[in-house]
């Protein structure tokens, strides 16, 4: 099936862009580059057009469909990004599009779609069942669909990072990349493995969704029942065929990672580098930073794929962060229910430099004495070893410290 794409395929779709996409450089970095042990690169599709690399597939594909034909509507299925990568090229094109998709699609992603000129229809779980319903539209209408991965068009037009890549870094030695149908990882692999078969070319899926780990290990198309992971992104149960095939021949690893390591990609991509990077677009970074892949001293790039994350999600995932790296603690305590106890309490955290963000005082627990109440607390610290010395000093005081999670 491979032989439904050329290297002439890249070139045309990156001339067709040109002008369209943004231009966005590799940006080295010393901090992951020192965690990692690697000279790392990172590719900020994050900073694209519509957030994402989708928008490369999506307009390549509709703008080579209107050099032989005559379109008036375009339809597709996504989670989100393929969505106003459509939506977007549509509008450039002066096209209408309608997109369809999962009914749990975060809030930012629709309205961002919809910004784009689309008619937005919500149906079904997951992408599979988007994508079925855009397939009943599709007939009624006679609407020209756009799949989101697996079109050599969009292939192409997803592969044009490769493109860039190489030609601001040829001496590199791998790409990491995240997948979900496998668009962007095929596109990528094929061409790089045509221009130079020496560049390792990785793929990353997440645990809960990594159909496409298990079709590489068998070298066969395999679609899993279900997806679960917080990059919506990836969360892909039936890959393509034609992406499966491509990344069978050209990609020479798969790794999975699990969503806490994604998180904690996100988290610190926001605190060291200042980007906002979505689950799926961390997953990469977080395949080398967790040394799922052997890279050491080598030069990597890695491809974030998109940064369109809703704010209420980065605000758990700074949250969690922020309590497995011990700058928060939860705990709960029992005390007299007299006057005086929680100012004594208070007294105490005050002294060690905590500072108290959520408290509640429960006098209801069947077990406790008639003089009792538990106390449930978070705070700041400033580290593990600051919220450690406040636990030895709260026992000091006799108070029996039980964590929560």
């Amino acid at each position: 099936m491979s032989d439904s794409i050329t290297v002439k395929d890249f070139e045309q779709a990156a001339r067709r862009l040109h002008g369209i996409v943004h231009q966005i450089p590799l940006s080295s970095s010393n901090t992951f580059s020192k965690m990692s042990g690697t000279e790392l690169y990172l590719k900020y599709e994050n900073q694209q057009k519509t957030g994402s690399f989708k928008v490369r597939g999506a307009y390549n594909k509709i703008a080579k469909l209107l050099e032989t034909q005559t379109i008036d509507t375009v339809i597709a299925s996504s989670a989100g990004n393929h969505a106003q990568g459509v939506a977007f090229a549509a509008a450039a094109l002066n096209l209408k599009s309608v997109i369809v998709m999962p009914r749990a699609t975060p809030i930012a992603k629709i309205a961002a779609t919809e910004g784009y000129g689309a008619e937005v229809v919500l149906s079904g779980d997951c992408y599979d069942d988007a994508y079925a319903k855009a397939m009943e539209i599709k007939e009624k209408t006679g609407a020209v669909f756009i799949h989101p991965f697996d079109d050599p068009d969009v292939i192409a037009g997803q592969g044009t990072i490769s493109l860039e890549i190489l030609r601001e870094l040829p001496m590199v030695d791998v790409m990491v990349v995240p997948a979900g149908g496998g668009g962007l990882l095929a596109g990528i692999s094929y061409y790089v493995k045509q221009i130079n078969p020496g560049v390792k070319i990785v793929g990353v899926q997440a645990q809960g969704a990594d159909a496409i780990v298990q079709s590489f290990e068998k070298k066969e198309r395999v679609s899993t029942d279900s997806v679960l992971t917080i990059a919506d992104g990836i969360a892909v149960k039936s890959p393509g065929s034609l992406t499966v095939d491509l990344i069978n021949q050209y990609v020479d690893q798969m790794v999975t990672v699990s969503d806490a390591q994604i998180a904690e990609a996100i988290l610190l991509l926001l605190e060291r580098s200042k980007q906002v990077v979505e689950p799926a677009g961390a997953a990469s970074l977080a395949a080398v930073l967790n040394r799922k892949i052997d890279v050491e001293g080598k030069r990597v790039a890695c491809v974030l794929s998109g940064g369109n994350i809703d704010v209420s999600f980065i605000h758990k995932i700074v949250e969690k962060g922020l309590i497995t790296r011990g700058r928060q603690m939860k705990f709960r305590t029992v005390m007299l229910d007299v006057p005086g106890s929680l100012e004594h309490f208070s007294r105490i955290l005050a002294k060690e430099n905590a500072n108290i963000i959520l408290i509640q005082y429960d006098r209801l627990q069947a077990d406790l004495q008639l003089n009792e109440a538990i106390l449930h607390v978070a705070c700041e610290v400033s580290s593990a070893e600051h919220g450690a010395a406040l636990v030895r000093r709260l026992q000091k005081e006799n108070y029996k410290v039980t964590m929560e999670s």
